[in-house]
């Protein structure tokens, strides 16, 4: 399929954000679920398509979005926009042993344009993963422990930072969407539960025992 032309694409924008009155404060966007094309399709690299304000906008209401569903991160694809851009923010509130065992840490809130990321070091990690656009339904999936991530801040800024742990988890997951991935497609699909048997039964810091009665193997090398 074609690439959208600017005006394509700021038009696409302004029909999505257009609504309620500015003062009434930033509304959430529907969020796209899986079989719309869009997921599918490599987004388009941001080139300053939308303007300053315009982008600025956008971003304001991708993050009252992703805190709305609630995510811990939001692809531009997700609301339907094309284009390689995604927020990210995670308050990580979280027990101590599941802190300890998935190495998350609070995440401030950030602008990623233009991410891209590349392995560091061998480590890789195992845990139970869900997405907004497959809303419902969980699965285990193998992550690089360590990535290093490249690119650009809403305002321009290079990026060029190391995450290590659940960071690095929602950052290639982020970054996936931008490329037409979702998670099902790198998961352990022996491990997929709905939400509610992960919560019930799969709740534990690590998926070992999912592993053991799924029929799975953890293997993170």
């Amino acid at each position: 399929m074609q690439a959208m032309t600017r005006t394509e694409l700021t038009d696409l924008v302004d029909s999505l954000l257009d609504g309620p009155s500015p003062l009434d404060g930033p509304s959430p966007l529907p969020i796209v679920s899986a079989g719309d094309p869009v997921l599918r399709r490599p987004a388009a690299p941001y080139e300053g398509q939308l303007g300053d304000a315009r982008l600025e906008r956008l971003v304001r209401v991708m993050r009252e979005t992703m805190h709305a569903a609630p995510g811990v991160g939001l692809a531009a694809p997700q609301v339907g926009i094309p284009l390689r851009l995604a927020v990210i923010e995670d308050p990580a509130e979280v027990s101590d042993e599941v802190r300890a065992a998935r190495s998350r840490v609070p995440q401030p809130f950030r602008v990623l344009v233009n991410p891209s990321y590349e392995p560091l070091g061998d480590g890789r990690a195992a845990f139970f993963e869900g997405c907004l656009s497959v809303p419902g339904w969980q699965a285990v999936v193998v992550r690089h422990a360590r990535v290093r991530l490249r690119g650009q801040d809403e305002r321009g800024r290079e990026l060029d930072e190391e995450f290590s742990g659940w960071p690095a988890r929602i950052v290639q997951h982020e970054t996936d969407h931008l490329g037409g991935t979702l998670y099902l497609d790198l998961a352990e699909m022996r491990s997929l539960s709905s939400t509610e048997h992960a919560v019930a039964r799969w709740s534990q810091p690590t998926p070992a025992l999912a592993a053991e009665e799924l029929g799975f193997t953890l293997a993170t090398r």
